[in-house]
């Protein structure tokens, strides 16, 4: 199972829409997904409706060893998708863990406890690097950083890659960075256009081909409790996020091999870190 973490430590850059429609593109293509919301704010769960009361099956709750797996993981509208929501519980998540000796690996074991064969585990972030978020780079095995390409897409960057590396040294050895994507592009723009060259100037290869074109059916989407894919299956941004759940999908072989025989595949020398 690939366990990927859409990470960025800024708000509205795309993240939960990156996770609910990658979701859900994969998917469709007969991959199994399990999503999970480890953001207080919960927008990944009401994107596709599930708007929970204090103490309903959740991730925190599901941390706090208070329900079962079975409890927790609910099936979404898209065939093969599920999703473990959060609420606002989650919020006192940080100061429950901070006297525990695993505070930094609660939500590891509590994602190795759950049963299944998923294909994929996909994680939408707050927008911070607090103990909340840590606990998800410390279960996950791969980072994807949705960016911007708008003025200030790379500030804060640099924190963001010292917080992954500082991770990966002392916590999880098998973090890597591998995939950047260009989310709420507008073609019409040369700002957009100089934005894209700097991200692809910056990152490399890890940054995908698909670029995330602006799409307004994207931003309406949730208000339906329905992924792209579902609420207008043939706008630009069902396209785009099917293309881009085209190119993970395209990861997969070469991420099974030896990391020293990864390099003729372009992408996959982002795994150096």
């Amino acid at each position: 199972m690939r366990r990927i973490i859409v990470l960025n430590q800024k708000g509205g850059v795309g993240k939960t829409t990156t996770v609910a429609n990658l979701g859900a593109c994969l998917a469709e293509q007969g991959r199994s997904v399990l999503m999970v919301d480890v953001d207080p704010q919960a927008n990944l769960s009401l994107h596709f409706g599930i708007e929970l009361e204090r103490g309903e099956p959740s991730i925190y709750t599901l941390v706090r060893a208070e329900h079962e797996p079975a409890d927790v993981i609910r099936v979404t509208p898209v065939h093969g998708l599920h999703i473990v929501p959060a609420c606002i519980d989650l919020a006192g998540l940080s100061v429950e863990l901070a006297g525990r000796p695993d505070r930094l690996l609660a939500l590891r074991k509590t994602l190795d406890g759950i049963p299944g064969a998923f294909d994929y585990l996909l994680m939408d972030s707050a927008p911070s690097l607090g103990l909340l978020t840590v606990n998800a780079m410390c279960a996950a095995g791969e980072v994807f950083i949705p960016l911007q390409t708008e003025f200030f897409a790379l500030q804060g960057v640099g924190k963001l890659l010292r917080t992954v590396r500082l991770v990966r040294r002392n916590m999880n050895r098998s973090l890597r960075i591998t995939g950047v994507i260009a989310c709420m592009h507008d073609a019409r723009t040369c700002l957009a256009q100089e934005i894209l060259n700097e991200i692809r100037g910056h990152f490399g290869p890890r940054v995908f081909e698909t670029i995330i074109r602006k799409n307004i059916r994207l931003a309406e989407a949730p208000g339906f409790g329905q992924p792209i894919t579902q609420y207008d299956p043939t706008c630009h941004g069902a396209e785009d996020y099917r293309a881009l759940a085209r190119e993970v999908l395209a990861m997969e072989a070469a991420l099974r091999r030896p990391l020293g025989q990864q390099d003729p595949v372009p992408f996959a020398r982002s795994m150096a870190g």
